[in-house]
């Protein structure tokens, strides 16, 4: 080695090596002790297949070696690949130009430091996996005669398999930590199992990856700031109206219903993306209901329950606020959900005329393919989530945002594994990530009914499958003027499977499509000028047909739906001051019940 190669790459001391590594085992120890005194106290009762796995893989591996033959052509294909692989890589090495057997998909960001393309070992770690992971992938999901439900199982738990197994995910695998790890003299491994030890201590015993700065934001600080008061208050919601910043407004006022899964505050993280905020700069009177974060007080609450005490209370309290006897009413996700069945309700009540027009984004409510949180509800894990609902009365936040995380795991799971454990960064404070990390609980009795007779029923869309208050409801006898928005990589209200609701209202309807996933493709301010939306006025039963004959628009489409919502407006009114007339105001927004954490 030269002087100059030994001054850019300086050997760590042994010595401190040494002491860096036993400082390592000694917090492994600390940590595995700990790990293991709290699944002793807590988890010892703990069903060991909750979810239901090892009998859907038992299915599928019986069906796999009863045909042998199909097994052992899989295996050498894997085999022929293997040699292609070897033979590429051997080219390499001897300086010849050689073109990759298996690449990386263009999102795929775990192979992004250089040293996966430019070093030919860790070129052929990458390759040797990708090829593995397609054989195993392939495989299972070529597996015969499995029904339906068995075979999504499979293969969803099979990616999960097949992502934690990543090299990237692996000290010695890792180009990028094996650079670190060097240079800090196996600083980062210390930080990071200090991050690993901290993440299972806040987590009681369960892995709570930080997945952002929790220090770096406050509710009502930095993050849901759009001022207002909370002018409504029951068990379930408090009802917050905005202070306007135009001189005139619609007449008619508008609601915004978020789903209570998550907290409102995604449409109001900061004053570049927050939604409310740019409504309210549109000449909305903007009102929007917040959930509470319930306990075991709130078990019984049910969907009916949320129903009467969500958007029923909130038009009455707007209606009193107002003068107004009708509303534009926006419901994001399960607020729409939610939504659809309070329009069903009015409209067998004929009381359709107090919603004057309805926004739906993202929202389920034919649940036929739910893509991959179907995997999730079959009748064993149903009953062993209700088994642990019953000790407390509600299902904790954690696990809903476990379930969704494992949606993206590459991205919202092992990112953060690299990044924390193995480098031992700090994560960087996002306000997305913070609302994500956010996390609330679900009342027992409704989230049972949720799960049962719309995920694994599907009798939402039936006329008639649901009753609420002891009135059988028909999504079709909806006449509301609609606009539902859908995105493109939705991967928890699959866009095809929401473009189902264009064919069960009565009313005028218009869909349209943005780019992007289930939050970035609605938290798209126009400033941003990112993504692009689909438009089409006809709505064939096929939604490929749909978006075959639709229009791409740069940009966002919250100014489209404003020119939609414009229609509804009922006039023009001088701009409604809050505290004026019966809008006593109990608090200021964003409130008190989003400031409940789990």
């Amino acid at each position: 080695m030269t002087d100059q190669q030994g001054a850019e790459r300086k050997l760590p001391d042994p010595a401190e090596l040494s002491r860096t590594m036993a400082s390592i085992a000694e917090t492994s120890q600390r940590l595995v002790a700990d790990f293991l005194a709290r699944q002793r106290d807590g988890d010892k009762d703990q069903d060991p297949d909750p979810l239901n796995i090892g009998q859907a893989f038992f299915e599928m591996t019986a069906r796999l070696m009863s045909d042998p033959a199909k097994l052992v052509q899989a295996q050498m294909s894997l085999w022929q690949d293997y040699m292609n692989l070897w033979q590429a890589t051997a080219r390499r090495m001897m300086g010849q130009e050689s073109a990759p057997v298996i690449s990386p998909q263009p999102e795929d960001r775990r192979f992004k430091d250089a040293a996966w393309q430019e070093n030919e070992l860790f070129d052929f770690v990458k390759q040797s996996y990708l090829l593995t992971a397609r054989w195993v992938q392939s495989t299972v999901s070529q597996v015969e005669g499995l029904d339906d439900k068995t075979a999504k199982k499979v293969d969803f738990y099979t990616r999960q398999f097949v992502d934690a197994l990543a090299p990237s995910n692996f000290a010695l695998t890792n180009p990028e930590v094996l650079r670190e790890t060097v240079a800090s003299n196996g600083e980062n491994l210390v930080n990071g199992l200090k991050n690993l030890l901290g993440d299972l201590e806040r987590g009681k015993g369960r892995l709570a990856i930080t997945m952002t700065d929790p220090q770096a934001f406050e509710v009502g600080k930095n993050v849901a700031i759009t001022p207002g008061k909370v002018v409504f208050r029951n068990d379930l919601i408090e009802l917050l109206q905005y202070e306007p910043t135009t001189k005139d407004v619609a007449r008619r006022p508008l609601l915004i219903m978020a789903p209570w899964i998550n907290k409102f505050y995604i449409l109001d993280l900061r004053e570049k993306n927050s939604f409310i905020r740019w409504a309210v700069a549109q000449g909305q009177t903007v009102f929007v209901i917040s959930w509470v974060n319930p306990d075991e007080k709130l078990a019984t609450k049910s969907f009916e329950d949320y129903m009467v005490e969500g958007p029923l209370a909130a038009l009455d309290a707007i209606e009193k606020i107002t003068g107004e006897p009708d509303a534009n009413v926006l419901g994001y996700c399960l607020g729409g959900t939610l939504l659809a069945a309070t329009l069903a309700w009015l409209e067998a009540k004929k009381q359709a005329k107090r919603v004057a027009s309805a926004t739906f984004l993202t929202t389920l409510v034919d649940f036929k393919e739910p893509g991959d949180l179907g995997v999730f509800i079959d009748e064993e894990q149903l009953q062993s989530l209700e088994a642990k609902m019953a000790e407390k009365g509600y299902l904790e936040g954690a696990h809903m945002a476990t379930t969704f995380n494992m949606l993206r795991s590459n991205d919202l799971i092992w990112s953060f594994v690299v990044n924390n454990y193995l480098l031992g960064k700090e994560p960087f404070p996002f306000d997305l990530l913070y609302w994500n990390s956010d996390s609330t609980r679900m009342p027992a009795a409704m989230h049972s009914f949720y799960l049962r007779k719309m995920y694994q029923e599907n009798l939402l869309s039936k006329p008639g499958g649901i009753k609420l208050n002891g009135v059988p409801i028909d999504l079709t006898t909806i006449k509301t003027p609609t606009f539902i928005l859908s995105t493109r990589e939705d991967h928890i209200a699959p866009w095809k499977t929401t473009y189902a609701a264009t064919q069960l209202y009565s009313g005028k309807i218009k869909f349209v499509l943005a780019a992007s996933g289930h939050i970035a493709g609605v938290v798209n301010p126009p400033e941003s000028k990112k993504y692009s939306h689909w438009t089409n006025d006809k709505l064939p039963a096929d939604p490929d047909a749909w978006l075959a004959a639709a229009k791409e628009t740069s940009g966002s489409w919250w100014p489209g739906w404003a020119e939609w919502l414009g229609q509804f407006a009922n006039g023009k009114v001088a701009a409604r001051k809050l505290g004026a007339g019966k809008s006593k105001a109990l608090g200021d927004a964003p409130g008190t019940y989003v400031k409940a954490r789990s």
